[in-house]
């Protein structure tokens, strides 16, 4: 079966310019999903706020998460983009194609055979991730009854999502990053439909029916792109041939490394439930929030600069390699220091004006900011994970950061063993920010040994970033602190203005200390507008 004729193959890979219109097409996709995902948490908590329900339903995301995370996500991220790339550039597009219809078939044959697991075994894993789930609410195995079926319902998502990952994958590698970037925003829409629509009728049914709707949606926004890629797809599962193999080796340790990141969210299911029901929900609404500054700047730049790493690491080009990760991981410091810092100081306005309406009591907006804070401290260490990490599976080394992973999991379960029962979901919180600290430093230092990186560029960029975001901090401090922010007027007030200030004086103090990216940025914004591109589209090649 082909799903192109045998026309002339789309050009190959580029790599002559176009970092900057990936990483803006990216970032539109990212900062769109993440403000839908914003409306889906202010719909969520609007019609939910913490309740016992919203509990078991968030305990019922996990295992399906965990499904597409530790299968379809290592596929694709780590494994797949590197050797399809190669495969592209040196055996041609039939060889690519080839390997892209094996791994499509085995990762979604691998998922339903986990989905199916995950489906019998549904009443063993709740109960194992939740002990505590209702029984601060008295209503412990009424709720825990509830995530099993709703952890069955949403099942259905890991399915559609492997396919949907591949296809993501796919279309990365080949540098079409329009369609994958709207993908997530159609699963927001979904998920946002389900909290206002499907739950009046059916309650957290519909929220979760949501879930299963947006990942089919997700799937089939990029079905398209295939066809402009003129994909010839085969029934294959040769698991033999070469390609399979090393995308299997590459994968094999990613897999670990993703089940440790998603063991991290299990360990935070499992110690909020014994704080209390609705912790669980307040602790998932601080980690939505502090995640927008860290997709929109650190995941997205580092999805658009991957395909081009794994590219030049595919045509033995490590200079090349280090000096575009460097100038992205710059540009990432440059925008995620001052983004954690307002987080972090606006963090109970920024609250109220998000969350606080209809369900959404007060009492969860001062848990949840006062856990917001606390991750704040984690999305710079986190924002270098996403693009080091990607520098190492470019070159086709999966176990450094693999290896350090786990080493994090480990450092994250015994902080927050210690500091639940003392402080909440705000000693979760601190303890996946300091293990954050912990994974990121030491991939940093590998990365810089392995590659032979210069480090003194990096290093004096990121104190000259801090320094301009201390002195942000400082006037952030004194202009809102004495303000009163209990009512949602004047919360939007102090979330506008100090957004809008704390902008402005970064800027100006990074201009004062001539930070060269803050000029390229402005540079390069300019001459996109001067462009005057008619428009993008999926089946225009990056230039």
């Amino acid at each position: 079966m082909t799903v192109a004729s045998g026309e002339q193959a789309p050009a190959p890979i580029s790599r002559s310019g176009g970092l900057l219109l990936a990483a803006a097409i990216v970032g539109f996709g990212f900062i769109g999903s993440r403000l839908l995902g914003v409306l889906r948490t202010v719909a969520i908590a609007h019609q939910f706020g913490s309740s016992p329900d919203l509990g078991a339903y968030n305990v019922a995301f996990r295992v399906p998460d965990l499904i597409f995370q530790v299968l379809a996500g290592a596929t694709l991220g780590s494994a797949f983009i590197p050797v399809f790339a190669r495969l592209y550039r040196r055996d041609g597009e039939a060889a690519a194609w080839r390997l892209a219809s094996t791994m499509i078939n085995i990762v979604t044959t691998g998922t339903a055979v986990l989905c199916v697991l995950g489906f019998i075994l549904a009443p063993f894993l709740v109960p194992l991730l939740a002990p505590g789930l209702g029984d601060d609410v008295g209503r412990s195995q009424e709720l825990t009854d509830e995530a099993v079926r709703l952890t069955r319902l949403m099942l259905l998502s890991p399915l559609l999502f492997s396919i949907s990952g591949m296809l993501t994958g796919i279309l990365n590698a080949r540098q079409r990053f329009l369609l994958p970037a709207l993908a997530p925003m159609f699963y927001n829409l979904a998920i946002i439909a389900g909290a206002l629509v499907l739950a009046r009728p059916w309650g957290i049914t519909g929220l979760a029916l949501g879930v299963v709707v947006g990942a089919g949606l997700h799937l089939a926004v990029q079905v398209p792109g295939l066809f402009r890629e003129r994909m010839r797809y085969t029934p294959s599962f040769d698991w033999t041939d070469r390609a399979v193999l090393e995308v299997g080796r590459l994968m094999g340790p990613r897999v670990i490394g993703l089940a440790a990141a998603q063991l991290n969210f299990f360990v935070a299911t499992y110690f909020a439930s014994r704080v209390g029901t609705a912790e669980i929900s307040d602790l998932n609404y601080a980690w939505l929030l502090a995640q927008l500054p860290l997709a929109i700047f650190g995941m997205a730049i580092s999805t658009a600069v991957f395909p081009r790493l794994a590219d030049f690491a595919a045509g033995d080009e490590l200079r090349d390699l280090t000096i575009t990760l460097g100038r992205a991981f710059r540009i990432i410091m440059f925008l995620t220091i001052p983004a954690a810092i307002g987080v972090a100081l606006l963090r109970v306005p920024l609250t109220t004006v998000l969350l606080e309406r209809g369900e959404f009591t007060r009492a969860d907006t001062l848990v949840t900011a006062a856990a917001l804070g606390w991750y704040a401290l984690g999305i710079v260490p986190q924002a270098g994970i996403e693009i080091h990490s990607r520098g190492f599976y470019a070159i086709g080394d999966t176990r450094t950061p693999v290896a350090l992973a786990v080493g994090a999991v480990g450092l994250n379960l015994g902080l927050s063993a210690w500091l639940y029962a003392d402080y909440g979901i705000s000693g979760l919180a601190f303890s996946l920010s300091v293990a954050s600290w912990f994974e990121w430093l030491m991939l940093y230092f590998a990365y810089s040994v392995r590659t032979k990186a210069p480090a003194a560029g990096d290093i004096r960029a990121a104190g000259v970033f801090s320094i301009c975001g201390a002195m942000m901090g400082l006037v952030l401090a004194l202009a809102f602190s004495p303000l009163q922010h209990e009512s949602m007027a004047s919360s939007a007030v102090i979330s506008l203005a100090g957004c809008a200030s704390g902008a402005l004086v970064y800027a100006g103090f990074a201009s004062l200390a001539g930070v060269p990216e803050l000029t390229e940025s402005i540079q390069r914004l300019r001459s996109i507008i001067e462009r005057r591109r008619p428009r993008v589209s999926a089946d225009e090649p990056a230039p």
